[in-house]
Formats: structure tokens, sequence, C-alpha cells
């Protein structure tokens, strides 16, 4: 049976779908990275399934996943340090610096909660290159003390000042959520427990691609120095000059 309806509740419905998109578009926009985040608000009604805010993760400059964990409600400070005293309980076991989009905000907590002092003696906090554009240029805190590369040879491990790039990958977490994004179609269906076996078991296998990477590739670092090696002592034992001519 066909029913036809009139402009005025045809109208009626395309409103309402405009509605819907504004709220969910304003539902998606995020807070600048050097901003706390908030409570997400209530929804306007539950018939939407709860999920998590967000999967965070700690990965190594060389793309070696170390830990990761679900936040709830929201990726606040006290969420990030939180899980980075999980992961490292004790001082000799923390990571030099941590590069986090939110470094500033981290930071700035550790200060006002008197936890500074437990972190400053083995760990800095410094914004990834990739995020740090985004980051108020006002914002002394940030732009002093959490800059990614500093040519001012304040922090000498971090950068290459003779050539000018950063020493260190960090962006290794947001390649992480590059390849982990082609599957959150499928992640975003699953139970609680189905994602945790499932994101647990890509981490883990995209762990062991790297490792092999890493592998490989300092195995073709050591087959070049020795073939230069040998080529540096049968010029030698040979007493062969070689010059190029052009």
């Amino acid at each position: 049976m066909l029913l036809d309806l009139d402009d005025n509740l045809y109208l009626a419905f395309e409103d309402l779908s405009k509605e819907l998109k504004k709220k969910q578009l304003r539902r998606r926009i995020n807070p600048q990275h050097d901003q706390p985040n908030c409570e997400p608000q209530e929804p306007d009604n539950y018939f939407v399934a709860p999920r998590f805010y967000c999967v965070e993760t700690i990965c190594a400059p060389c793309g070696v996943v170390i830990a990761w964990t679900k936040f709830a409600k929201s990726e606040g400070a006290c969420q990030i340090v939180e899980f980075l005293e999980n992961v490292y309980p004790m001082q000799e076991t923390r990571s030099s610096y941590v590069y986090i989009d939110k470094a500033c905000v981290v930071l700035k907590f550790l200060i006002n909660s008197h936890n500074w002092n437990i972190w400053k003696a083995s760990t800095r906090f410094v914004v990834d290159s990739y995020h740090y554009i985004n980051h108020r240029v006002s914002d002394y805190l940030s732009r002093t003390y959490c800059n990614p590369s500093p040519l001012n040879g304040s922090a000498p491990n971090l950068v290459v000042v003779e050539r000018d790039i950063e020493a260190f990958n960090t962006q290794a977490c947001e390649q992480l959520n590059a390849w982990l994004g082609g599957f959150q179609s499928i992640l975003n269906r699953m139970t609680v427990d189905n994602f945790n076996w499932t994101l647990h078991a890509m981490l883990f296998i995209h762990t062991q691609r790297v490792i092999q990477k890493q592998i490989k590739k300092q195995n073709q670092q050591i087959q070049i120095q020795s073939e230069q090696q040998r080529d540096e002592d049968g010029i030698e034992e040979d007493g062969v000059e070689i010059n190029r001519v052009d």
C-alpha cells in the first residue's frame, strides 16, 4: 500500500534529519589539544549503545606497541598520568621523553597536583610535531618546555641541529592510529570482550611485523658495513687508488 505524504509532513521529516545531523557534528567536535577535556554531555535519548571514548596506546619511536588501554568518558590529564603510572610503576623504567598531543595539559596537571617532582627526575613531556602546530603561540609553557624540536640547544637529544631534523619518529602513534582506522567500522560493532581480544591480537601482529622490519633493516646495515670494510681492506692490500673520472 502506498502512502502519500503531504508537503508539510515531508518538510518536517527533512528538518528533523538536518537537526540530527547537526547534533552528530557537534558531538564530533574535539577540543583543542592544549585545552583540558570536558566530560561528554548526556545523550538526548537512551537508544544508543554506550561506547568508550577512545583507545590510548604507548608506542616506541620504531613503532613497537608497548601498552594500550581504553578511556571510558574522556582523555583527561588524570587518566593519561594514571595510565603511564600503571605501565611504568618504577621511576627507573620510565622513558626520558614522552611525546603526546596534550603534553602541556599533562605538565600543568602534574604541577598543580604536586606530582611534578616525581616525574621531572626521569621524564620530559613533549608535544609531537604533528599536533604542535595546533597549539597556541601565546602558550609559554608549551612553547618553552614542550617544544618537539628546539634549536636553542636546550634538548640536544630531540633534534639533529646540523641537519635541522628530529632525532626520533614522533608520529609512531599517529601512524598506528591511521592503520587502526581501517578497522574502526568493524571494531565499533563488537562486544567489549571481542573488542579487547581482537584489538590486542591486531596490535600483537603489528608489533611482530615492526620487529621483523627492524631486524631486516639492521641486517642490511650490517651487510653494507661489512662490504664497505672488505672494499677498504682490498684497496689497502692491492695498493690501488681509485679516482672518480667525470
